[in-house]
Parts: structure tokens; sequence; C-alpha cells
């Protein structure tokens, strides 16, 4: 009986004892503490971009379905264009009679050039007549109203050469204008039919169409989400902490859709302007290794990592007080320095040693 009231209070003592031991009272730890910065986002496919048609119009055909493989250049949606197909088909009857004046335009050309010919000659032989003369005049050979002729007639054969050719020129830049001129306008009604035609512009997979055939769409109007089978992060930094994030950076990577998980991926582009509605910046990285199924906009969050340093002396952020203090005893502070700091805990460079305790603040 008697053992059994000394066992009795034995554990009474040992309760009493623990319950005067103070939880808040640790030592620092020694360890890896790595300092990051925060970004979140969504997963996206790599191109991923939102169709959108150049004109307005009532939507005639979709020819695509959701998750279909698309290639570039494919046919997505017909827009309703019997007005661009009668502007077309107006453009091209344009074109032909143009061509038909054309063919007389050419025919005028010919009959130039052989007038450039004729007046070509014409004008070596009245020259040819013109020089001999000159050269006899000193000799008094020929009379002064013939050497007067001679020269006149060259001097017309010269001017009508001249005409000749200019003329000439002027028919055949004519006829290129006239050329040129139908042939564009055909080109411009052909290209405004085919705009009534909305193609990808990539190769890939069609996520999701975003209209229903009959709808009346505008250039404004999304219709369908197409990108590659390939998948990238899109991340927001905040302004604050932009400045720390590099290049080539690595992250870890979290999302909804895999809890308990973390992928690494790298800061392989950095938009160099800030949004400002959010005052954050955009980046993309690539995983490192991706998860077996991804999917366009699911969540993701992650920490870039900025630096890590191994064996460091660090302590609960908790601990901290006024963020440069810590209780070595309940009431008594001590000035630190910190250093690096995570979002749990705080690098000690200076002011603690790792057999020291310390106290939570209350």
């Amino acid at each position: 009986m008697k053992l059994l009231k000394v066992l009795y209070l034995s554990a009474l003592l040992g309760l009493f004892s623990c319950s005067l031991k103070d939880d808040s009272a640790i030592q620092p730890t020694k360890g890896n503490i790595t300092q990051s910065v925060y970004a979140s986002g969504v997963v996206k496919s790599a191109n991923q971009y939102t169709v959108y048609a150049t004109v307005s119009g009532v939507l005639q055909k979709i020819n695509v379905t959701a998750g279909q493989t698309i290639v570039k250049g494919q046919d997505l949606f017909q827009i309703e264009s019997d007005k661009a197909v009668l502007n077309t088909e107006n453009a091209r009857l344009a074109y032909q009679l143009s061509n038909e004046n054309n063919r007389y335009i050419q025919d005028k050309i010919a009959e130039m050039e052989t007038k450039v010919q004729v007046a070509k000659d014409k004008l070596a032989l009245d020259q040819s007549v013109y020089n001999r003369n000159k050269n006899i005049k000193q000799y008094n050979i020929i009379s002064e109203v013939e050497y007067e002729r001679v020269e006149l007639a060259y001097k017309n054969s010269k001017s009508n050469y001249e005409a000749a050719v200019k003329q000439l020129s002027q028919l055949k830049a004519q006829l290129k204008n006239e050329q040129s001129r139908s042939n564009i306008n055909l080109k411009i009604n052909a290209k405004s039919q085919s705009d009534f035609t909305v193609k990808s512009a990539i190769s890939g997979e069609l996520f999701d169409v975003l209209v229903k055939e009959g709808t009346l769409i505008n250039p404004q109007t999304p219709l369908a989400v197409i990108g590659k089978n390939t998948y990238l992060l899109e991340l927001d930094v905040d302004e604050n902490d932009m400045v720390r994030v590099k290049l080539g950076q690595k992250l870890v990577v979290t999302m909804d859709s895999y809890k308990g998980e973390a992928f690494e991926a790298t800061v392989d582009k950095i938009y160099p302007i800030m949004d400002e509605r959010s005052r954050t910046f955009k980046i993309e990285a690539h995983f490192s290794n991706p998860p077996g199924k991804l999917y366009p906009n699911l969540t993701a969050e992650a920490n870039i990592i900025i630096q890590t340093k191994k064996e460091a002396l660090t302590i609960p952020k908790s601990y901290l007080v006024d963020n440069e203090f810590v209780l070595v005893n309940e009431d008594e502070k001590r000035k630190v320095t910190i250093g690096l700091s995570d979002y749990q805990n705080v690098e000690i460079l200076d002011g603690l040693t790792a057999d020291e305790t310390i106290y939570k603040p209350k």
C-alpha cells in the first residue's frame, strides 16, 4: 500500500514538473534556408491563342469540334459572304474588261513603236544632210536659204522623234497602270472574300469552340482557343519582388490539380512591362519534368528560388521581435542581425549562438 502511494506521488510530481516546463523555449537550428519570390498564374499551351474573325457577319458553319487536331491553314469557320462573292465577281469582270482594253493599248503601242522607228530613220537622214551642208556652207557652195531649209528639216525630225518616243513611253506606262490597277482590285476583293473563311494560324489542338452557328459575330467576338500540346506556366509577380527575378532561375510549382506534389520549372521569359491595374509583371516558365496530364488554364502557384544557403543558423519568424530582437529570457531582448528568410524561418547572422535558448513573444 505504501509503495502504491509513493508511485502515485511520483506521478503527480512528474506531471507538475512537466506543466512548469515552458513549451515556447527553443534553441536555434542549423539547416538550409531558401529565399524565394511568390508568383501565381495558370498553365497555358505553347503558342496558345484565341481565334477572331477580321470581318462581321453571321456565322454560317463551324467546320471543327473541340479536342480536334488542327493543321496550319485549316478552315475553322465560315461566315456568310454573299456580298463579298458578288464584289469579287464584279472585280473579276472588271479585270477581264481591262484586259480587253489593254489589248487595244498594246496594238497602239505596236503602232507607235513603228512610228518611232520611222521618225528615228528620218532623223538620222536629216541629221546626215544637215551635217554635210554645215561643213560646205563655209565655202559658199550652198545658199543661206537652202541651208536654213535643211537645218529646219533636221530640227523638225528631231522634235518629231522625241515626241514619238515620249508618246510611246506614255502608252507603256498607261498599259502598266491599267494592268496593276485591275489586278490589285481583283486581289483586294478576293482577299476580302477569303476573310469570311477563318483559318488556323498554327498546327495544334482545338481546345474549345466559343460560338454557335447562326451567331452574329464581329472582330471582337472570340471564336475558339487553339494551342499546341506542350505546356508552359504564365505567372504574375508583384512589382516589389520583380527586381530579384532573373532568367534561368528555378521555381517550385504547386497546383490544385496535383495536391501534395511539387514540380520544378525554369524562368525563360520576362515581359518587361508592368500591368498597371494589377501592379504585376508577367513571366513565363517551362516545366523541367511536367506532370503526366495538363490542361490549359489550370491554376498554379510557384516560389521562384532567389538564393539558397546551407548550414545557416535559423529561428522561426514568430520568435523575432520588431524584425531585429529575440527574447533570451522571457522579458530580456537581445538585438540580432538577420539574413535570408523564407515563409517560416529567418537566418541569424550575429547576436545569437546555436546553444542559446530563446523564447516566443507573448
